[in-house]
């Protein structure tokens, strides 16, 4: 080949490239987009969709629900979401105002909450937003959430509905193995202490006795007065619990003093609560959380 012959081939080797090239960065993906506002959530909604349309969750993992903001990206993006699933019943303080305004602006939102059977905090702090400890409640959330995505544009309902299926089968296993389990606790030990009202669903599912939090009402951003650290030592002392639990998206210094003020060796215990774990560790997927949780309130709590 002579030299004008190889530059000739060179352009159109070029120009080729760059054709393909412009074709990958002009694809899209084409499916329906959901915008999750939990990863709990988010893990569900996954879980449902079968790769037929594309799932964003907004937060996470170890992120605090009740803290967290969004970004200026995630914010517009909102905007132009095809669903917007929230878990709703105050949980999402932080960006609640966010899904407000995609709401306003014509997105469709569904909050999870108000498909479950609602519990509220003993101190008339407002409704318990924290349903998913009770896998029955996302049971009753996966079935009224599948029929929904079925709507999406291009979504074949027949692979929801298969979907939706098998994962509602997993929710009834992991039920049945959560009350097996909380059940070989003897009654009387049987009682939560942790740093944040986290376990109520799970407390009126499986008769577990909650002796109280640190942090009084719903809101990791609320704090502890002195009246309450001290009726909680005495619930502790009373009871005579060993062990104590803080949650993973809160650090453990509150319930490590009242350990400390409980003046006896209780133990700390960490549980995947309002965050699932990062990929790759114990509690990364709801199915998992709760049999993570499940255990270590088991072990803690057997005498």
């Amino acid at each position: 080949m002579n030299r004008a012959a190889r530059v000739v081939a060179g352009l159109l080797a070029g120009a080729f490239a760059a054709g393909v090239l412009a074709g990958c960065a002009g694809a899209t993906d084409e499916r329906p987009t959901v915008y999750v506002t939990t990863n709990i959530l988010g893990d569900v909604v996954s879980e449902l969709a079968d790769d037929q349309f594309e799932v964003v969750t907004l937060m996470p993992p170890g992120a605090d629900p009740h803290s967290f903001e969004l970004s200026a990206r995630q914010a517009a993006g909102l905007r132009d979401a095809d669903l917007i699933i929230a878990n709703g019943l105050g949980l999402e303080e932080g960006l609640a105002q966010h899904v407000d305004a995609a709401a306003a602006e014509g997105a469709t939102v569904v909050e999870a909450g108000v498909y479950v059977d609602v519990l509220d905090y003993a101190d008339d702090a407002g409704p318990d937003p924290h349903f998913w400890t009770d896998p029955t409640q996302m049971i009753s959330v996966v079935d009224e959430i599948a029929p929904l995505l079925t709507e999406l544009d291009g979504v074949p309902a027949a692979s929801i509905r298969a979907a939706a299926d098998g994962y509602r089968a997993e929710l009834i296993e992991l039920d049945e193995h959560m009350a097996s389990t909380l059940a070989q606790i003897p009654a009387e030990h049987r009682a939560l202490v942790t740093n944040h009202h986290v376990f109520g669903y799970l407390a009126r599912r499986y008769d577990v006795t909650l002796l109280g939090a640190a942090i009084p009402g719903g809101t990791t951003l609320a704090a502890p007065s002195p009246a309450d650290l001290e009726s909680l030592v005495s619930a502790i002392d009373t009871a005579g619990v060993g062990t104590i639990f803080a949650e993973s998206s809160q650090p453990d210094r509150l319930v490590q003093v009242l350990a400390d003020e409980a003046d006896r060796d209780v133990a700390v215990v960490e549980l995947i609560t309002e965050s699932l774990a990062p990929a790759g560790e114990p509690g990364d997927s709801y199915l998992d959380m709760m049999r993570v949780n499940t255990e270590r309130i088991a072990q803690g709590l057997s005498p």
